[in-house]
């Protein structure tokens, strides 16, 4: 879905869906992740259960914004005793994680199956 902005092109909308896998809640997130997407991301996120796996192979950009809302509920699900995995992030459009050095520390696997096998 693609939402017209000031007759200037297009703006790629945020789609979030989620699913449940042995319990864990997986998030799969498509399309732009920032300032003009942060609110949406943050209600889902908030609806969301303990245990969360975000699929963000379906991104196509990541800003500090959007980082700071998955390092805040990393932060959460480790002050609860949760589990919590990002899968499918790709540096391309996701530059924000490395820049900070997140992606040396937040819980990231390829696939949705290496993270089942690393949190479940």
């Amino acid at each position: 879905m693609t939402m017209p902005e000031n007759g200037e092109g297009s703006v790629a909308a945020l789609s979030l869906s989620s699913s449940t896998v042995d319990e864990i809640t997986v998030v799969k997130v498509d399309g732009v992740l920032d300032a003009t997407t942060r609110e949406q991301f943050a209600d889902y996120l908030s609806l969301a259960g303990s245990d969360l796996i975000l699929d963000l192979a379906g991104v196509t950009f990541m800003d500090s914004r959007a980082l700071g809302l998955i390092v805040h509920q990393w932060q959460n699900s480790l002050a609860s005793g949760a589990k919590f995995a990002l899968v499918g992030v790709e540096y391309s459009k996701s530059k924000v994680m490395w820049i900070t050095g997140l992606a040396q520390r937040l819980p990231l696997y390829d696939t949705l199956d290496d993270a089942l096998a690393a949190i479940g």
